[in-house]
């Protein structure tokens, strides 16, 4: 298993499989070309369906660095054999195909491809298994940040301290920018009213309305192209920022202690990735905020002073009552219904992480039970519900017909 740096990739909105991962490949091809005339992408599957509302077009023509030498194919109803996102890059110059190359985005900003270019570096973790990690940390008499320092090296917080200042801007920035968000759904901005809603209130209507703005400040920051963290992915960025920063204020918890919730969650979204999927064109919206609430859940309870096994089981729940959920964003934005669930799952992600530390740890369903059912539920799942935008709300919301 990689790092857990795999899971936190910094960069910038709103889709880190239609987004980030096309624009860096294209970055990559370009290095390889510097002196093709033009340069020729056909855009297969997911891509080529929400590709326009995630901006994959603009990403590719950006890391090219001259928009004029592109040539965007989009070919939605074909797909390369290997996931959903293929892409097909071509060098062109004097008319002929100097260069071809097939590459996949498979989710969290992350590419592949049958050549092993991104098979750099060893797995460092021993274990893939949720199982086999716990009765490790049983063993031990350790918990799962021990394990992963052990495994990561110290230098590993250094580079957590960096995803937790940028998750942090990101929040501030939410809280701040308003308006209306990029696209032709025309959503506006509701981080920073709820915001201050939530600060003229009280009790529970103050901790859930503070829970709510910082998800909807990373998610409306992530929709604008904004500066975030994949945690797993860039529609999913905003729940494991929004938990922890309520519990950094809420509980006073010292950042130290936030850094170490990091590398829980990240352990957590790592062994996702590993057996299973993060990625909403392969699994639905499961394998992004199902991972992402057990990530917020695991982390939660581990920064509240929960056992191995009460982390484990915030975790599970947190991605058990996850299942089965699709993606289907309307008009291939990550705006609906991606901006609301961020912040509804960090609620349930912080539900789940309480729930645990009122029980002794001990449940049935393991954590690793629920990454094989998502991974299988997903493989169920009809293409229309995997980010095609062809069903779901995506195909019964129309918007009004402006006059």
């Amino acid at each position: 298993m990689k790092s857990i740096k795999e899971i936190f990739r910094i960069g910038h909105g709103p889709s880190s499989s239609h987004t980030m991962g096309p624009g860096k490949a294209a970055a990559m091809f370009r290095k390889k070309n510097p002196y093709a005339e033009r340069i020729r992408v056909t855009l297969f599957g997911s891509l080529a369906l929400t590709g326009r509302g995630h901006c994959t077009d603009v990403a590719i023509q950006r890391e090219v660095g001259d928009p004029n030498i592109v040539d965007i194919i989009w070919e939605p109803e074909k797909t390369l054999p290997h996931h959903p996102n293929g892409m097909r890059f071509e060098a062109l110059s004097h008319g002929l195909v100097t260069d071809t190359w097939e590459v996949y985005s498979v989710g969290g900003g992350a590419l592949w491809d049958e050549a092993g270019t991104f098979e750099e570096g060893e797995d460092i973790y021993p274990d893939t298994k949720m199982t086999d990690i716990l009765n490790w940390c049983k063993s031990e008499g350790r918990t799962f940040v021990e394990y992963v320092e052990l495994h990561e090296g110290a230098e590993i917080f250094d580079y957590l301290d960096e995803v937790w200042k940028v998750m942090v801007a990101s929040i501030h920035n939410g809280l701040e920018n308003e308006g209306v968000l990029p696209g032709t759904l025309r959503i506006p901005r509701k981080a920073c009213a709820y915001h201050v809603r939530a600060q003229q209130s009280a009790g529970t209507l103050r901790h859930m309305g503070m829970l709510f703005a910082a998800a909807l400040a990373v998610a409306e920051e992530n929709a604008a192209g904004g500066k975030i963290v994949t945690a797993p992915t860039c529609g999913s960025a905003g729940v494991v920022p929004a938990v922890l920063y309520f519990l950094k204020h809420d509980q006073d918890i010292s950042d130290k202690r936030i850094l170490k919730g990091l590398a829980t969650a990240g352990l957590i979204g790592n062994i996702v990735k590993t057996n299973g999927s993060i990625s909403g064109a392969e699994v639905g919206c499961q394998g992004e905020l199902g991972t992402a609430c057990a990530m917020a859940a695991g982390a939660a309870a581990q920064i509240l002073g929960g056992t191995p096994m009460q982390v484990e089981y915030a975790a599970e729940m947190g991605f058990e009552h996850n299942l089965g959920l699709t993606c289907d964003p309307v008009g291939g934005y990550v705006q609906i219904p991606c901006i609301e669930r961020n912040a509804f799952i960090s609620q349930k992600a912080r539900e789940c992480a309480v729930y645990s530390l009122f029980s002794d740890g001990r449940h049935k369903v393991s954590f690793d039970d629920v990454v094989e059912t998502m991974m299988q539920t997903g493989c169920d799942m009809q293409a229309k519900y995997r980010e095609t935008s062809l069903g779901g709300l995506a195909r019964i919301y129309r918007a009004p017909i402006k006059k």
